[in-house]
């Protein structure tokens, strides 16, 4: 079946979920990388919404070139300090100098903008870490100009792909994908917060299911103000372990075994044995980051089903397709899978530089299904995704509220 360059097949496979092993992880809030992922978005929403606001259309960028080089300090039981700062660097392109109708010039406060942003995303999220004390954050932006009078006059179609690159999306979860991204989800939430202040942002879990077993590692840095001994850190740790067995409970029967912070040697105590931070995040010990190395468009990191290796963060809304198609395979996939008793829906989709966004060279559909199911979806599919292609002028609007995942 190929109109419009779509084509949608019938697959026959063991679904990941009824496979021998799985392997997901995930990078939470206060990771290097989700750090870094979300400070190229931060700074490609203020700057979009600028642009918006100042020229009435988003003018191109790209800042999905972020770099955390981690810093160095010196936790210890009831306190702590920050020796040496963060050092975070935004850079990638963007459209500095815009010609107006009249002729006249106008010059993008790029610097503010991007500086503003990043110091915000931190202080929002990151309670220990203060962006005036702990981190230094600086800009290296390429830079562009646009004429107005050429944006508006190609207002109403279709923008042309900015690159010839590849979104992939699939649905639905797996019990083991869902309990990696609840599981982190779970321990950043306000509601374990105030309850267990110590748990720092920086959480990662790794979930590697084999047969009926699902093997749940996390790595969570506590803040160490909040611990006074090792004693209390042990603690902790079979704490976070209750609060990931009650949540396992609600989402599978199978059995999980749950791992906490399994580098420690409680006999060092304070002194580089257990897992404590000053700020929340290992990004204060030396330990980097950068945008693209973290969780793929859906939150999590997939070895076992295809992933594309394009960042999200950071891109423009617009026209950029490494940030649209991903949304847009994972939108459709999820959709798809919803309409009948469907094992799997993967959903990829290949662009051509210059080609509208709606137009892909290919969009390419599998349902892993009985075959009298995909008799019934296959023409549905076909026009689920295209009603998503079709929607790609107005996803920007969702990116910049907020309402897409993106990492």
């Amino acid at each position: 079946m190929a109109t419009r360059n779509i084509s949608v097949e019938r697959v026959e496979s063991t679904p990941v979920s009824k496979g021998p092993v799985e392997i997901v992880e995930r990078k939470g809030v206060g990771h290097p990388d989700y750090i870094a992922d979300s400070i190229a978005e931060a700074a490609s929403r203020a700057l979009s919404r600028y642009y918006l606001e100042r020229f009435g259309a988003i003018l191109h960028h790209n800042l999905d070139k972020v770099l955390l080089v981690g810093g160095q300090a010196e936790p210890r039981f009831g306190g702590g300090e920050v020796l040496h700062p963060i050092y975070i660097l935004i850079a990638g392109r963007a459209t500095t100098e815009v010609v107006e109708s009249d002729g006249s010039k106008v010059t993008v406060p790029i610097g503010p903008l991007l500086l503003q942003s990043a110091k915000s995303w931190i202080r929002e999220n990151m309670r220990f870490l203060n962006p005036e004390e702990h981190v230094i954050i600086d800009y290296r932006v390429g830079k562009g100009s646009a004429d107005l009078v050429d944006i508006y006059s190609r207002r109403g179609g279709y923008p042309g792909s900015n690159d010839t690159s590849v979104g992939v999306g699939f649905a639905p979860l797996s019990e083991t994908e869902r309990l990696v991204l609840e599981t982190e989800r779970l321990l950043n939430s306000p509601t374990v917060k105030r309850e267990y202040p110590a748990i720092g942002e920086d959480i990662k879990v790794m979930g590697v299911r084999k047969g009926d077993t699902i093997h749940l590692t996390v790595a969570a840095a506590i803040v160490s103000r909040f611990i006074h001994n090792t004693d209390e850190y042990l603690e902790l740790k079979e704490n976070i372990k209750r609060l990931v067995s009650e949540k396992a409970g609600e989402i599978t029967g199978k059995e999980v075994k749950i791992y906490v912070n399994t580098g420690d040697d409680p006999s060092r105590g304070d002194r580089g044995g257990l897992y404590l931070v000053v700020t929340g995040t290992s990004a204060e010990q030396g330990d980097d980051g950068a945008t693209g190395r973290g969780n793929r468009a859906n939150g999590l990191i997939t070895p076992f089903r295809p992933m594309s290796l394009e960042a999200t963060a950071g891109k423009n809304p617009v026209n950029h397709i490494g940030k649209l198609y991903n949304i847009v395979a994972f939108r459709a996939a999820e959709e798809i899978a919803s309409l009948d008793h469907i094992e799997e829906v993967y959903v990829k989709l290949i662009s051509q530089i210059g080609k509208p966004i709606n137009e892909p060279l290919l969009g390419h559909v599998s349902i892993n299904a009985p075959e009298e199911v995909f008799s019934r979806v296959r023409h549905r599919a076909q026009e689920i995704l295209e009603k998503h292609l079709d929607s790609l002028n107005e996803t920007w609007k969702d990116v910049l509220e907020g309402k897409v995942t993106l990492y």
